[in-house]
């Protein structure tokens, strides 16, 4: 009598995600895992831990620090750092500044998002990375979409959209010249939701900003801004109470929450399931041109 197995839906991709690090471990020398303290960088620290268990991680968490990170991102990373028993590798975007490698942005809608390009590429190159896994997904946005697993850069690191490795049969190729890296991408065929099921599933902790709260914020062209010291006001914005969620951790200036009463991680699914606007229509740099995320990773952005 035969029998079949079958794997759920998130076993599924959960085994793909552990497969692509597991692959990254194999084909290259000094790998490292980008991460921004956001859900879908937690969700791939946790998948790292499963995929060497019972061994420690074999490769640093990098955060590139903008230095206008939420304080609840800043106190997750730390802890999940410690719980992890991982390196962290913090490159500082006000270093690069400082440095002159980066020009401070200025004005109302000021942003430091563009300048981690700078900061992420030459971490890169100090610490001489050949590949970097993030963890974007294809369904954020539709730059996003286009890239493949293995992402090949040049040694400038950018990226080329009409330059792809074809991946047939899950086959990924590593190969590249001195100078050059990859990024690598294991959750891309994740959703927003399969995120949140997945979190769910393995009560993964996540930072306080994701769940309901009352918090201190402005409103600017549709938008819903957590007040701090680096958003500049308008003379016609008067802060108020709301309560809100975030769907992403960005900047601080730069990153939308949503009007929400999810106190958990059930009520959040909930939400996720009845929206009808992607989690990055929050983030006010997506909205500066049309194509200003293909733009961002041409250059060498995440």
């Amino acid at each position: 009598m035969s029998h079949q197995y079958y794997l759920s839906h998130l076993k599924e991709l959960e085994a793909e995600a552990i497969f692509v690090i597991r692959e990254v471990v194999a084909q290259f020398e000094k790998p490292a895992l980008l991460f921004s303290g956001g859900k879908d960088s937690i969700v791939l620290a946790y998948l790292s831990r499963k995929a060497f268990a019972p061994a420690k991680i074999p490769f640093p968490l990098v955060h590139i620090d903008t230095g206008h990170n939420f304080p609840e991102t800043m106190e997750y990373r730390d802890w999940l750092v410690n719980e992890l028993g991982v390196k962290l590798i913090v490159g500082s975007v006000q270093e690069s500044i400082d440095k002159g490698r980066a020009k401070e942005e200025t004005g109302y809608n000021a942003s430091r998002n563009a300048l981690q390009t700078v900061t992420l590429l030459d971490t890169i190159e100090q610490y001489k990375f050949d590949a970097a896994m993030g963890g974007a997904r294809r369904d954020e946005e539709k730059a996003r979409a286009k890239e493949r697993f293995f992402s090949h850069r040049d040694e400038f690191g950018q990226w080329d959209p009409k330059n792809q490795r074809p991946e047939l049969w899950n086959l990924f190729n590593g190969r590249k010249h001195i100078g050059e890296h990859f990024r690598v991408f294991p959750i891309s065929n994740w959703t927003e939701m399969d995120v949140w099921q997945y979190i769910h599933q393995e009560n993964i902790p996540i930072p306080k900003l994701y769940y309901a709260h009352e918090r201190e914020v402005i409103l600017r062209d549709g938008a819903i801004l957590s007040t701090s010291p680096w958003l500049k006001l308008k003379p016609d914005e008067i802060p108020m109470q709301m309560t809100v969620r975030f769907r992403t951790c960005g900047d601080m200036p730069i990153t939308g929450a949503v009007v929400s009463d999810a106190d958990t991680v059930e009520k959040i699914i909930a939400e996720v399931a009845a929206s009808r606007k992607t989690e990055r229509g929050t983030r006010a740099d997506d909205k500066r041109s049309e194509t200003a995320m293909e733009d961002r990773k041409k250059s060498g952005y995440f």
